[in-house]
């Protein structure tokens, strides 16, 4: 019947929208992914980890849609639960997802420090259809052919791309700056296509009359496909490539350097050797032209029984039941997913990572048998080792929302998933998996034991650290003067370090040899062990803090002018005794700051305005004097009003007044920097604004210590 063939067919083909969901999901963050790097950036492979990498079999599937969600966790208990309590959420363009990646045999080698070469064989199955109308499809997924139904789909396009890749790709690195270092990746592969179908209709619509048994169709429908044939099925080319860059950022690349004996530079190529990496990559350019096919575009405005479409597949509906309004050898070609990825990897520490990647499509979603992705961004924290990586991708999904995922690298074996922990605890709309054996060669990690920058299998001393002039050996030591031949002045005569080998000579001429004058190059006394002794105190200039100042040998020389015990050049305060904790200043005490806010308080201003009353000079007077005091104190000009008139006003009024206090007291000796004026206006009252009294008390100045 009609609605078993034909409505259901068009349904299900507009409700199958493909959004490409990168492939190996975490997988490809690896240092260690090998061959498979090169699907999301053919630079990967230039200054590998790996010498050689052999994929056996590897495959990643991808299913997602915006209608429906469901929990796996219920499929554990009570599978028919997993859909009966599926969240539905309709709309006018819903979508769902489906994709497969399979890699055949395929291998990478590390030719040189600076090449490297990849070949691979890949099968890939895309499949998309844009803008589905889900209001019209009731949770069965289906229509009752017994009742009336009216699905309006409006313009509609999709298409199904089934090919397979063969791929050759050379890296290399292009450009090693030490700190700074850049390589490259060209992929260029042979794309055949095994099968391919796609639809583009305009304003269509299906009514069915159930009693008429009468089905009305509206709109226009263009049709391709393969010619379906046992000779000519399939018989299609295309070319494609991608392009990539990669930049790494190495702070410490001088430590991971080391040389062979002709003390040339070696690259340590087992380690990973950046603290940031940048990678770039365009992906899928371009397409498959697509021989031994037909196009066809059918007019769909028609009542016809529903019985005309019993038995009968999509195509052949279309062809029995429309008139095709033209009609073409060859179908349009199948353009590639072309697509821009960047991503953005931490070396946090020497085995833990944090990848940052976006993947965006460059092509629209409703050009005709055109494949796109859809945008997504990840973020994959994971450990890292040679023969072991865990990886945890969390992702945004444009239309599929947030992924969480786990996945495994253990030698030759890896698996994983984008959304499997998203799947298991809660509502989820898309499920995808990836598994894989592959043979991986690690790149050697080359030793130095003595840390001295010469490899161990060339160091004539492997546990004792020399120079590349010396084979890796430690220099001789002739005279035994603890200073080696090369840094010694007289090789064949000890003498101190300090000397740089050679006895002593007596440089100032005070008749202290230097071997034992503590001040070889200032004349100095016999009793001073040869240093001088300026001021006489019997403390030797090199070590009188004050050589010029006699002073107390307890105070290392110098004076202490107001006996506090610091002495005067450590005296913020030296002529006012202080204690050491205040830098020899006196403290500020509370009852000193009690006084200073009593006076502050009797400061008066003229009616709403910052000028002093002359009468509150001789209380500015007193202020002046505790200030000067306690000289390394600071303090805070604080202005406040009462509630009286806007906050605003007040607020300027307090900011004023503080500052006039403030400036009178600069005016009068005191250093500017030791003041900060602040104003609150009405924020801080001390009694209440609806008395008279209080209002006078909120009226006020405050000074007080900056602790």
């Amino acid at each position: 019947m009609f609605s078993k063939k034909i409505s259901l067919g068009i349904v299900f083909f507009i409700s199958v929208y493909m959004l490409k969901a990168q492939s190996y999901e975490g997988l490809l963050t690896d240092n260690y992914s090998g061959v498979h790097g090169i699907i999301s950036n053919p630079a990967n492979i230039a200054d590998s980890r790996l010498k050689l990498d052999i994929n056996l079999i590897s495959a990643s599937a991808f299913f997602g849609n915006d209608y429906l969600g469901v929990d796996l966790g219920n499929a554990f208990n009570d599978f028919n639960k997993t859909f009966d309590e599926a969240k539905t959420t309709p709309k006018e363009n819903n979508f769902l997802v489906a994709n497969v990646d399979i890699l055949g045999p395929s291998a990478m080698f590390t030719l040189s420090e600076k090449h490297s070469v990849g070949v691979y064989t890949r099968g890939r199955l895309f499949l998309n259809v844009d803008d589905i109308n889900g209001t019209t499809i009731d949770k069965e997924g289906g229509f009752d052919e017994n009742e009336d139904f009216f699905i309006d789909e409006g313009n509609i396009s999709g298409a199904l791309n089934l090919w397979t890749e063969i791929g050759a790709t050379y890296a290399r690195v292009l450009a090693d700056g030490g700190e700074h270092f850049l390589k490259g990746g060209l992929t260029l592969k042979y794309l055949t296509g095994i099968h391919h179908i796609y639809i583009d209709g305009s304003e269509v619509s299906i009514d069915h009359n159930a009693a008429a048994n009468e089905v009305t169709t509206n709109g226009t429908l263009t049709y391709g496909t393969d010619t379906q044939g046992d000779k000519n099925y399939g018989r299609s080319t295309g070319f494609g490539t991608d392009l990539g860059f990669v930049y790494e950022w190495r702070p410490d690349h001088e430590d991971q350097q080391l040389v062979n004996m002709d003390g040339e530079p070696i690259s340590n190529r087992g380690v990973n050797k950046y603290k940031l990496k940048f990678g770039a990559s365009i992906s899928d350019i371009g397409s498959i032209n697509n021989h031994r096919s037909t196009e066809d575009t059918y007019d769909l405005n028609k009542t016809q029984s529903t019985d005309n479409f019993d038995g009968l597949e999509l195509d052949d509906a279309l062809d029995n039941n429309f008139d095709a309004i033209s009609s073409l050898e060859k179908s349009s070609k199948s353009v590639l997913p072309t697509a821009l990825h960047a991503n953005v990897d931490w070396n946090i520490n020497s085995t833990f990572y944090l990848n940052l990647n976006s993947d965006i499509s460059l092509k629209g979603k409703n050009n005709i048998n055109t494949q796109h992705i859809h945008n997504q961004v990840s973020l994959t924290p994971r450990l890292e080792t040679a023969w072991l990586s865990i990886y945890s991708p969390f992702s945004v999904m444009n239309g599929a929302g947030f992924r969480w995922g786990a996945g495994l690298r253990a030698g030759p074996f890896f698996l994983g998933s984008g959304s499997i922990l998203t799947s298991l605890f809660g509502q989820s709309k898309s499920l995808d998996a990836y598994a894989g054996v592959k043979v991986p060669i690690y790149q050697s990690k080359l030793r130095d034991k003595d840390k001295d920058g010469l490899k161990d299998d060339v160091d004539h001393c492997p546990e004792t650290p020399g120079p590349i002039e010396n084979n890796g050996c430690p220099w001789k030591d002739t005279d035994g003067d603890g200073i080696l031949d090369k840094d010694d002045n007289c090789p064949s005569e000890a003498g101190p370090e300090e000397n740089n080998g050679c006895p002593w000579k007596d440089t100032d001429g005070d008749g202290v040899l230097d071997k034992d004058d503590d001040c070889p190059n200032e004349p100095g006394n016999k009793e001073h062990n040869g240093c001088p002794d300026t001021d006489g105190d019997g403390i030797i200039d090199k070590d009188d803090r004050c050589p010029k100042n006699p002073g107390s040998m307890e105070h290392k020389g110098c004076p202490d002018t107001d006996g506090d015990t610091l002495v005067d050049i450590d005296d913020e305060c030296p002529n006012v005794a202080g204690p050491i904790s205040n830098n020899g200043c006196p403290e500020v005490t509370k009852e000193v700051q009690k006084q200073l806010n009593e006076y502050a308080k009797t400061i008066l201003f003229d009616t709403g305005k910052a000028s002093i009353k002359s009468e509150s000079i001789s209380m500015i007077v007193d202020i002046i004097q505790i200030l000067n005091e306690y000289p390394n104190a600071k303090f805070t000009v604080e202005g406040h009003t009462d509630s009286v008139g806007s906050n605003e006003s007040n607020q300027r009024l307090s900011e004023a007044r503080a500052n006039s206090v403030r400036d009178l007291l600069i005016n009068e000796g005191i250093s500017g920097s030791r003041l900060t004026a602040i104003g609150y206006g009405e924020e801080k009252p001390i009694a209440s604004n609806t008395t008279k009294l209080g209002r006078k008390q909120n009226r006020r100045v405050e000074i007080n210590l900056i602790k």
